[in-house]
């Protein structure tokens, strides 16, 4: 299963069910700022007050920016690679990577920061690259758990490197600003393959490197 099928997009498989899912027609901006109005007017206020006239606009551009990750492509960020690094067979890590993004259940904000680290195996990409890899997954209605698999799989898929290792910690406002009402609660999700996962010593290194100030 390469890393298209298991991201999950509005045309595809649903990996959570193994189901096929019909492609979605995108509405149109009117029909969305449409669909925001309904939203006021079911909160309980009057969609036509001066205060609220210009929000449906701002909230459809706003969900533009919030979830522009649905037109990023991970294969062609990963795609351009330098090969002349002077024999480098050493781990490359980014660290304190933002991460900005929304729960899929209750569309509430999860924030964190995320950790990236790759063994090459003769080439390398840029650094930019990988940020970049992390936002477009981030900008897509996502689980924690699920975006961190998609970052591993994309940089194992497409840089053919010995060994992954990726952290997130992030806090969820879904858990912060309703329901449990529980503050300051972060949650850390972590994927380990190839010599990340088989080799210990170097999985601690890559923790103790998140850990450093």
């Amino acid at each position: 299963m390469d890393a298209l099928t298991r991201e999950r997009t509005l045309i595809g498989s649903d990996d959570t069910t193994g189901l096929d899912l019909e492609p979605v027609q995108r509405p149109t901006k009117d029909e969305a700022m449409a669909a925001v109005r309904t939203l006021l007017a079911w909160a309980g206020d009057n969609p036509e007050r001066e205060g609220l006239l210009d929000t449906p606009k701002r909230v459809v551009e706003a969900f533009d920016e919030w979830f522009a990750g649905y037109h990023g492509d991970p294969a062609k960020e990963l795609s351009r690679t330098f090969e002349d690094v002077q024999g480098y067979d050493d781990m490359v890590m980014l660290r304190g990577i933002d991460v900005q993004s929304h729960c899929e259940h209750h569309m509430a904000p999860f924030l964190g920061k995320a950790w990236v680290a790759y063994m090459p195996t003769g080439k390398v990409v840029g650094l930019s690259k990988l940020a970049r890899l992390v936002e477009i997954f981030a900008k897509r209605l996502q689980t924690q758990e699920t975006m961190t698999m998609q970052i591993a799989d994309a940089i194992e898929d497409h840089l053919s490197a010995a060994g992954v290792a990726v952290l997130i910690d992030a806090e969820h406002q879904c858990m912060s600003t309703r329901g449990v009402h529980h503050h300051d609660v972060s949650t850390i999700t972590t994927q380990f393959r190839g010599v990340f996962k088989t080799d210990k010593v170097l999985q601690q290194r890559f923790l103790d490197l998140v850990q450093r100030k």
